[in-house]
């Protein structure tokens, strides 16, 4: 049995998630709270940037990091051979 395409399957799936986690610990982390008197100076509806990633932006980014991923995921598992 031919291990390499298993391989070749994780590892692309272990780049997804540390590409996407990376993205979401910037937008939580870094907008949210690094960066938030920087971008506190902008305004987003009224509310300041920085706070506004800081309550609410960081879980509308990591939503749509759900989507972005399931979607990754289906292309791999069908380039591969293992969707349903």
């Amino acid at each position: 049995m031919n291990n390499d395409p298993y391989k070749t399957y994780w590892r692309t799936n272990l780049k997804y998630l540390f590409v996407l986690l990376l993205i979401w610990f910037v937008a939580s982390y870094g907008a949210g709270i690094l960066f938030a008197d920087t971008l506190n100076e902008i305004r987003l509806g009224g509310f300041k940037l920085g706070f506004w990633f800081a309550q609410q932006g960081a879980i509308y980014v990591f939503l749509l990091l759900i989507f972005i991923y399931v979607i990754l995921m289906n292309r791999l598992d069908r380039k591969h051979g293992v969707d349903d």
